[in-house]
């Protein structure tokens, strides 16, 4: 009787120790991204109306891209965050994980996409799904860059 549990116990163990391990490589591998010196930086703005969006993005070796986004939206708390995505062709993917006013405990996450056109990037519209609390576009529905509202332009980046 003590044989199958004590199996049964050091197989748990096991699975639970890489588990951990691949949890910890994730970390490492997350932090050395955040590390990593970009290839180039670019800043842009986008204005429609009353509402502002302003984006530095940071191009890294591996063809990723990071960077920080603030959402000004007129009579709405702004929203503060981080991209990180890639180019898909013209089209870059990307998650944008933000805060939204002085609410630092609540972080939220969206799918956008931008299309690439010269030395501008459009923001697209398309239609979203979330499953387990994740957004996503839904897939087979087209994202719209025609009618949209965010055009930016490449300004130049400040110094902080």
């Amino acid at each position: 009787m003590k044989t199958p549990v004590l199996f049964c116990l050091m197989f748990a163990c096991i699975g639970f120790q890489s588990c951990k391990k691949n949890k910890n490589e994730e970390v490492v591998k997350a932090k050395q991204i955040l590390a990593e010196k970009p290839i180039s930086v670019q800043c842009y703005k986008a204005l429609y109306e009353k509402d502002t969006i302003d984006l530095k993005m940071n191009t890294l070796k591996n063809g990723k891209i990071t960077g920080d986004m603030v959402i000004k939206f007129f009579n709405t708390p702004q929203k503060v965050g981080k991209i990180a995505g890639e180019f898909s062709g013209d089209t870059l993917f990307a998650s944008y994980t933000f805060i939204q006013g002085d609410n630092k405990k609540v972080t939220f996450k969206n799918p956008m996409a931008f299309l690439k056109r010269g030395n501008q990037l459009i923001l697209g519209n398309g239609e979203m799904q979330t499953t387990m609390g994740a957004t996503y576009f839904v897939k087979g529905s087209p994202i719209d860059f025609e009618r949209v509202k965010f055009k930016f332009t490449t300004i130049d980046c400040i110094s902080e």
